[in-house]
């Protein structure tokens, strides 16, 4: 068995919303990951009309998926705009399904087949994006992540302030999407901005060492060349909520990379399930900054631009975790000192339903916001980022290729779709391993299985599984003068 690297560690963007500090200071030890259970299938990683342009919705097509019931009509109703939008650009009307809700992983496969990509219907017209709305209760995350496997997904909802679904909200975003679509931007190329919380912590330190510093670097690199068509590349020097927000208030459209601790439960738990719907997954910014959906809401932040977000919860919280009963395991063998247990009080309690964070919620719905964040429905960890073989070691290139896919031009699901073939390498070498041990066993030979290998591709899965797209997976960044929409 090959030897763990001594300085590697599993570390955690989670923070205590009360103490307002990280969860996991120092992470936990790289061997804990050992104990990961098997994932329960295989997942489907088909790639649609590869041989065309994917940002072309005329061959690609777009699609709208919805709750089944009269909410599901009033959401298709307050979305209109953006619906006529799509089938100016395809040419062609938009299909809309409908879908109960709690479907699961297989069903949700089931579903694909026998209603998305039917048989009966010419293969030219099968959606390529689909746009989910709804919250986690009402269309699944895991329908949305077994989809995502073999589609360009994102989603949108939006809510009021005690929990009620907000159609105003929809018809805002739906607007705002249309009028950076029909507009051009005076500013012929984006910028590029980096940005990590200043707390001090392992994590954060790990995404400035691991990841921001070393794509600053090839940004630069990439600008100098000519290969890469950016105004600037620059990282935001931000201590508090204020000046973060300052920094990306430019009218020139964006891209950013934002590496932070999002906030989880204080240690006595939320006082109810409203006030974890509105503050869960806040960014911890350092010295006791929170930037929520209370600060966002209404400002001038990344206008038109694309965020990703890395953060635990940042995009929404599930009804249930990947790593619950791996931690459950660590806790009630009382391993590592506690640390286990600390993580395990963030998960969602039972009975208490998923939902989208609030504060991407209140960005997205901003007229002067981004059109599409990438974010973290799960506990993110360092992994994304990390060699698979040794964490210790930074693998900038998953993260960075999707930002460069987003600065290009390209579409929102396009960049995410990028990140999400790295999720399909990794699980296909995990289950790969698995399947090399029960050869062995069946046949009765030593089990060959590197079970540290095994435990870092696991760890690496799981986090990259965590992402997901809020916003309409075709959106882009606004269009360059002269009506090219198209990206360099």
């Amino acid at each position: 068995m090959t030897a763990l690297h001594g300085d590697s560690r599993l570390d955690l963007l989670l923070a205590d919303a009360e103490e307002r500090r990280p969860v996991l200071d120092e992470g936990l030890p790289a061997e804990a990951a050992q104990r990961g259970p098997r994932p329960r299938e295989k997942d489907s990683f088909e790639r649609k009309r590869t041989d065309a342009d994917p940002n072309d919705l005329a061959v690609q097509r777009w699609a709208v998926v919805a709750p089944r019931g009269r909410e599901g009509d009033q959401l298709l109703k307050a979305i209109a705009p953006l619906i006529r939008l799509r089938e100016e650009e395809q040419g062609a009307p938009v299909t809309v399904y409908r879908v109960p809700p709690d479907v699961d992983a297989r069903q949700a496969a089931a579903w694909r087949e026998a209603e998305c990509w039917r048989d009966d219907i010419p293969e030219d017209e099968w959606p390529y994006y689909l746009l989910l709305v709804g919250d986690l209760h009402q269309i699944s995350l895991e329908f949305q992540q077994a989809i995502a496997g073999s589609a360009l997904v994102g989603r949108v909802h939006f809510e009021g302030a005690s929990g009620e679904v907000d159609l105003d909200n929809y018809a805002a975003y739906a607007q705002k999407v249309v009028r950076f679509a029909r507009e051009e931007t005076p500013e012929p190329s984006p910028d590029m901005l980096f940005f990590v919380a200043p707390d001090g912590s392992t994590a954060t330190h790990a995404g400035a060492t691991k990841l921001v510093g070393p794509s600053l670097t090839a940004i630069q690199e990439g600008r100098g060349k000519g290969s890469l068509p950016v105004a600037s590349v620059r990282a935001i020097d931000a201590e508090t909520t204020d000046e973060l927000l300052a920094a990306g208030a430019s009218g020139r459209p964006s891209v950013l990379l934002s590496v932070s601790h999002g906030l989880g439960p204080p240690r006595r738990g939320f006082r109810s399930e409203e006030e974890q719907r509105r503050r869960q997954g806040a960014l911890l910014l350092g010295r006791g900054e929170v930037l929520d959906s209370e600060r966002m809401r209404g400002q001038r932040f990344l206008p038109g631009g694309l965020w990703f977000c890395m953060a635990c919860f940042g995009a929404g919280t599930p009804s249930a975790s990947a790593y619950h009963a791996w931690l459950s395991q660590l806790a009630k063998e009382g391993a590592y000192g506690g640390k286990a247990e600390l993580v395990l009080q963030s998960l969602p309690e039972p009975g208490r339903r998923p939902f989208v964070a609030a504060m991407p919620q209140a960005a997205l719905t901003s007229p002067e916001g981004p059109l599409g964040v990438i974010g973290h429905m799960d506990l993110a960890w360092t992994y994304s980022f990390s060699s698979a073989s040794n964490p210790a070691e930074g693998r900038k290139s998953r993260i960075l290729s999707a930002l460069r896919v987003m600065a290009r031009g390209s579409r929102a699901g396009v960049a995410l779709g990028t990140l999400l073939q790295s999720y399909g390498e990794a699980n296909d070498a995990l289950m790969a391993s698995y399947q090399l041990e029960a050869s062995a066993r069946a046949e009765g030979r030593l089990d060959p299985t590197d079970r540290v290998d095994r435990a870092h591709l696991w760890m690496l899965r799981n986090d990259l599984r965590g992402y997901v797209l809020l916003g309409d997976p075709a959106v882009r960044l606004p269009r360059r003068p002269g009506g090219s929409d198209a990206p360099t």
